[in-house]
């Protein structure tokens, strides 16, 4: 009651225009940590944006703008200086220097038990100068277009802390100390952030003096708690009940094209792989998924329409490669697979499985929009050419610690881009594991292919953008032609948010307060 009535008189506030003072936020994608380098996931770095800067912005259409960097230049073909921002101090009022910047690059590095690592977003710096306080220069080994795009994925912290600062101490507040606009109040795992408004930050000014920051990552529930006004406004709004809460004049509804893929994993490199095996369960000798006529089959018995008007309720659009039409390095000519199961069956049937096998296909069960209706749909598709799926739904702080140490032989996953081009799914999901170069840290598949390795490492030192885009195509249509993933849809994001809260939808589906303002 006591909430609901505080959330009675924030509306009233924000009515009238007076001076908002608590914004509740309801999200479903399960944050893990306030490092703000522990995991490369977007409830994560969602939240962490609010404790943490960046040298570079991003605005809701994913376009560069200036973060704690206020403008940076090529000076050469492999040197990037960056001027830093005059004033800005941290939340206990030390002054950032480029110094931080330093202590920063060192430690991503070294972050312990990371299930994935920021090295995707400073490996390609070989060398940091400190020209003075307010200008560093980072050093490529080869010409780099993209570190820039790069530098807006990593959140610079406090030098005090050094480079052995520990997860835990983020998590109990003693190192949560940013230049951001928010300051930690509390963190409670898995549960929730409460917040409050910074009033030196260096941007512009926040209406929101407190901020609670909460996980509900049941979809009814989050919806019933929006409805009753205990929360101000929710993510990922599932597609089945859009139309119910555009109905109900309390409430509005804010939706964007995504730039996240979702996709299926399938493991390419073990014969051993768990939960594989015979169709009457008995042990193979080499896992079909090794057998690209079985992958190539199993995308063929994907229904993606049905998918995306039955359980996406016409909220996505169907998949064959990394990115959306319309964004850097998309290929026209890659058309997501049609569906066509009696073509799957006479390529099982040609890789000597005319009866089918048995694998599990997992997933997280609170992450992505219907992740859950998504591979129950997909295990569907697959039983009718004959592969026994078994469906391993669970929550997503579960689900990723055990993909990370390889438990599943098919995952589904997903993955947008952190510059605004394929560079990030490329390097990231698809290269051949090498952690000293930051390349497949997230390659659940296991993929390698020195070809697709080649033309990636090609596109990242192309200076020119349309050389640059033809060879991140080259490298797409290697991979979709190894089913190197499965791609499936790309989301549409979706927010609800009372009547008297706007939401400024983004495409890069984060989800925080500097995103929201009062509205009449």
């Amino acid at each position: 009651m006591r909430k609901t009535l505080l959330a009675a008189t924030f509306l009233a506030l924000g009515a009238t225009g007076g001076v908002a003072q608590t914004l509740t936020i309801g999200v479903g994608g399960a944050f893990t940590s306030m490092d703000p380098h522990y995991h490369t996931l977007t409830p994560n770095n969602a939240l962490n944006k609010h404790i943490f800067d960046r040298l570079v912005g991003t605005d809701e259409d994913f376009r560069l703008r200036p973060g704690l960097a206020e403008s940076w230049t090529s000076i050469s073909p492999t040197v990037w200086e960056f001027k830093l921002r005059q004033g800005v101090t941290w939340h206990d009022g030390r002054p950032f220097t480029a110094e931080d910047i330093v202590s920063t690059f060192e430690r991503v590095p070294n972050v312990r038990n990371s299930p994935g690592s920021f090295t995707i977003y400073t490996r390609q710096v070989q060398r940091l100068e400190v020209v003075d306080a307010h200008t560093i220069r980072m050093h490529t080994a080869s010409p780099n277009p993209l570190v820039p795009n790069w530098m807006s994925g990593i959140s610079i912290i406090s030098r005090q802390f050094g480079t052995e600062i520990d997860t835990a101490d983020f998590n109990n507040g003693r190192a949560a100390i940013g230049t951001g606009p928010y300051r930690l109040v509390s963190y409670a795992p898995g549960t929730e952030a409460v917040m409050e408004r910074n009033p030196n930050w260096w941007g512009p000014a926040q209406p929101w003096a407190r901020v609670n920051y909460r996980i509900i990552a049941n979809d009814a529930s989050r919806i019933a708690a929006l409805r009753a006004g205990d929360v101000q406004a929710i993510d990922a709004v599932s597609t089945r009940d859009v139309d119910s809460l555009k109905s109900d004049p309390n409430i509005r509804i804010a939706s964007r094209a995504a730039l996240r893929n979702i996709y299926l994993y399938l493991d390419h490199q073990r014969d051993d792989t768990p939960a594989v095996s015979g169709p009457n369960g008995e042990r193979l000798e080499r896992s079909p998924l090794r057998d690209n006529r079985v992958r190539q089959a199993l995308s063929l018995a994907i229904n993606r329409d049905a998918i995306v008007s039955r359980v996406m309720g016409g909220y996505a659009s169907p998949s064959g490669q990394f990115l959306a039409e319309g964004v850097m390095g998309h290929d026209p000519s890659l058309k997501p697979d049609p569906f066509n199961p009696a073509r799957a069956q006479q390529l099982l049937r040609e890789a000597g499985y005319p009866n089918g096998f048995r694998v599990m296909l997992a997933g997280p069960n609170n992450r992505y929009v219907n992740d859950e209706q998504i591979i129950q749909a997909v295990a569907q598709m697959w039983a009718r050419i004959g592969v026994r799926t078994d469906v391993q739904a669970m929550p997503s702080n579960v689900y990723f610690t055990r993909s990370a140490r390889n438990e599943f032989p098919i995952g589904l996953s997903g993955w947008g881009t952190g510059t605004g081009e394929p560079d990030s799914p490329m390097t990231a999901l698809i290269a051949t594991l090498d952690r000293a170069r930051g390349r497949g840290i997230s390659n659940r598949s296991m993929y390698s292919n020195p070809e697709f390795d080649a033309l990636v490492e090609r596109a990242l030192t192309t200076i020119d953008i349309p050389a640059r885009e033809e060879l991140y195509r080259q490298a797409t249509r290697v991979a979709m032609a190894d089913y190197a993933i499965i791609p499936l849809h790309h989301q549409v994001n979706i927010w609800a948010s009372r009547r008297n809260v706007e939401v400024i939808a983004r495409n890069d589906e984060e989800t925080y307060a500097m995103s929201m303002r009062p509205a009449n």
